[in-house]
C-alpha cells in the first residue's frame, strides 16, 4: 500500500522532532564526554553520577536527565570513546605503498595509544570484565569487541596484501593475540614499567610477520 503524502505541518512536526532529537543525542555525547575522565581515573565500580557531576561542569540533575543511570552513562562513552579508537590505523593502512611503511605506521600509533590513553583503554578493559556480570554491558561490549576486530584485521590483512600473501589466520584468533599484547603491555604501562611501550611494540615487530 502507497504511503500517504504527508502534509505540511506533518513535515514540519517530523523535522522538529527529528532536530530534537540530534539535539538530545548530541547532548549525551557531550556529557559523555566530560565523564570520561572521572570514569577511566576511578573505574566502573567506584564512579557514581554524582561523582562525574562534581568533577564536571554540568549538574547531577542534567546527568540524570540525559541518562537512566550510571550503566546507561557508561556505555554512551565507551561507545563513543572506541568509535573514535577503532579508525585510528585507518590513514595509515590506506596510504602505505610497503610492508615496512605500513608496521612503522602502525607502531608508531601502537606505541602513541599505549602511552597516551593508558588510562582510558582501562576504562574498556573494565567494561568488558563488568559485562561477564552486567547483562546490560554484553551488546555493546560485543559490538565493540567486534569493531576491534575488524580494526585489527584491516592492518593486518592489507599488511600480507602488501607481501602477496594471506593472513595465517583467521580474524578472531589474531585479534585475541593482539588484544591478549595489548592487555598485558597496558598493566605494565599503568604499573609505570618504563619498557612497557618498547616491550609491546617489539612483540607486534616480531609477532606480525609470522601470520601475514
Amino acid at each position: 500500500m502507497a504511503r500517504r503524502a504527508l502534509s505540511a505541518a506533518e513535515r514540519v512536526s517530523e523535522a522538529a522532532e527529528a532536530l530534537r532529537e540530534e539535539k538530545f543525542n548530541a547532548r549525551r555525547i557531550e556529557l559523555a564526554e566530560a565523564a570520561l575522565e572521572t570514569l577511566a581515573e576511578l573505574g566502573f565500580a567506584r564512579t557514581s553520577l554524582r561523582d562525574i557531576a562534581q568533577n564536571s561542569a554540568f549538574t547531577h540533575g542534567v546527568f540524570h536527565y540525559y541518562f537512566s543511570d550510571k550503566l546507561d552513562l557508561i556505555c554512551c562513552c565507551v561507545r563513543h570513546y572506541k568509535a573514535k579508537c577503532v579508525t585510528r590505523y585507518d590513514e595509515v593502512t590506506a596510504t602505505a605503498q610497503s610492508r615496512d611503511e605500513l608496521m612503522e605506521g602502525f607502531l608508531a600509533k601502537l606505541a602513541a595509544t599505549l602511552r597516551d590513553d593508558a588510562r582510558m583503554h582501562r576504562l574498556w578493559y573494565d567494561l568488558r570484565a563488568q559485562a561477564l556480570f552486567e547483562a546490560a554491558f554484553r551488546k555493546d561490549v560485543t559490538e565493540i569487541d567486534k569493531s576491534l576486530e575488524n580494526m585489527v584485521w584491516r592492518v593486518a590483512s592489507r599488511y600480507a596484501e602488501l607481501g602477496g600473501k594471506q593472513p595465517a589466520v583467521s580474524s578472531s584468533v589474531l585479534y585475541a593475540l593482539f588484544d591478549g599484547l595489548f592487555q598485558n603491555y597496558l598493566l605494565k604501562q599503568l604499573s609505570n614499567d618504563p619498557e612497557a611501550v618498547s616491550g609491546l611494540i617489539d612483540e607486534v615487530r616480531r609477532l606480525l610477520p609470522t601470520i601475514c
